[in-house]
Parts: C-alpha cells; structure tokens; sequence
C-alpha cells in the first residue's frame, strides 16, 4: 500500500503526527546548541520513527490508522523514504499552526474515521497505554475530546470526534498557555474533555537531558507508567554520544529531573 493511499476505515480512531521533513538548519532548531544543526535532524527522523512505531504497536490493542500530518509542501518523498506504508500521508501546511491542526483533524475525519486525534513528534516515549486510552475514550457515545497536556503548558495530543473550529481560534501558540486556552474553548462550546496525564515534549537542551536520562539512566518520568522504548532515538543519543563530545556539550546531572506523579 503506497503512503498516499487511505487506511482501512475499519481503523475507527486516526492519529495524525504533526511533522515536518528534517532539515539541518530547519528541524529542532531549538536543540541547537547543544546539538550541531545535522544531529537535531538526525534526531528529528529518529523522533518521527519511533513515533510512527508507538502508533503501530497501540494499533495492536485497539483499532487505530496511523498519519503524518507533514510539511513543507512537496516533502512527501522525505516521508516515504523513512517511514513504514501503513503510515498515510496528510499535506498540512500552514501560516497558522491552529490552521495546520484543524486540518489534519479535518483530513482524517473526511476519511471515514470515528475520531481523529493530533499528535507532537517530539515526545517519542510517550507511553502506548495513552494513545490506547484516547482511542478508546473517543469510541465512546457522544462528542467530545482528549487532551494530552505537556509539561510546558501546550499540549502532546488532541483528539476530537467533529472538526471544532473554535478549538483552535484566539490560542497563543508555542507558549504557555495553550493547554488551558483550548481548555477554555471547550468549556466556551460545552465540548467535554477527558484529560490524560502530562508528559514531556524535548524541545530543548532541558529536555534532551531528561530524554537521555529515561533512556540510558534509569530514570522515569511517570513511574506509574511504562515508557515507549524509543529505539531509534535511543541508538542515534548513543552514537552520538560514544562519537562525538555530545556529553560535554549537554553537561548537567541527566537524572536530576523530579518524576511526574
């Protein structure tokens, strides 16, 4: 099955990642320094496989297509190179990134899913059990949503049964607030939303400390939760940390972090 086909509708819940085609220079350009701008889209290819993997193995436990809601424009070729072909191809590009979102859910719902769910590519040990629990929540009876709050204040995921524009309206992208504006707009269009635990987006030097201490160290951030093992993200921080001076660049105590309740 080619990347531009449809899944099957059978798969009632889509999860779309929100992805752009790595670039040095253009991808996770917030990770430079302490990486060098070839290793953050490295690392940026590594996230989106191990995502698409997360997707693959929730589809396992629950009916569940999987999406790459990518862009620029004309970088499917990038995706189809570095990604399995059970992962479907969504062209979403725009000024507005509530514009880019809404898209997506828009694009999988006039496929035929139930649901349609976006989800970050910078969080690839989210644990599988959360993608489960949305597709399942969302397959119940009447509207509603699921919010996957990040540890910054924006959100991982958003799943919603119906194109709610207003979701996206009046939101202050990448910053703070944007977990509790689209909860605002929610309460504003009596949409229920059920709220999964917070997780964390590595987004910056912080955070890929954190990453490599899940992976290397021994550390949790949830505990009460088993971790995605993120096999490519995990191999790529090992390469280049065993390659290159990686660990002098990041610094820190990688396990100082607290872990989330």
């Amino acid at each position: 099955m080619k990347q531009s086909e449809q899944p099957p509708a059978s798969a009632s819940c889509g999860i779309a990642v929100m992805a752009k085609a790595s670039a040095p220079g253009r991808t996770k350009t917030r990770l430079v320094p302490p990486l060098t701008p070839g290793e953050a889209a490295e690392l940026n290819t590594a996230f989106l496989k191990d995502v698409a993997h997360n997707i693959a193995v929730a589809a396992e436990l629950i009916p569940i297509a999987g999406y790459m809601a990518y862009g620029p424009p004309g970088s499917n070729a990038f995706f189809e190179s570095v990604l399995p072909a059970s992962i479907g191809l969504l062209e979403s590009w725009y000024p507005d990134f509530g514009d880019c979102l809404l898209s997506a859910i828009s694009q999988i719902l006039d496929r035929g899913h139930v649901s349609a769910v976006v989800l970050n590519s910078d969080s690839p040990t989210l644990p599988t059990a959360l993608l489960a629990e949305t597709a399942e929540v969302l397959a119940r009876p009447g509207d509603r949503a699921v919010l996957g709050p990040s540890t910054d204040g924006g959100y991982y995921l958003l799943g919603l049964k119906a194109p709610h524009r207003r979701l996206f309206e009046d939101v202050a992208w990448s910053t703070e607030h944007v977990a509790r504006q689209t909860l605002e707009r929610a309460v504003e269009i009596g949409l229920d939303v059920h709220v999964l635990p917070a997780w964390y987006d590595v987004d910056d030097a912080e955070a890929l400390r954190m990453l490599r201490a899940e992976l290397y160290e021994g550390w949790s951030f949830a505990p009460r939760m088993q971790a995605h093992r993120a096999l490519h993200s995990e191999r790529l921080i090992r390469a280049l940390l065993t390659g290159s001076d990686l660990a002098r660049r990041l610094g820190g105590a990688a396990g100082a972090p607290v872990a989330a309740e």
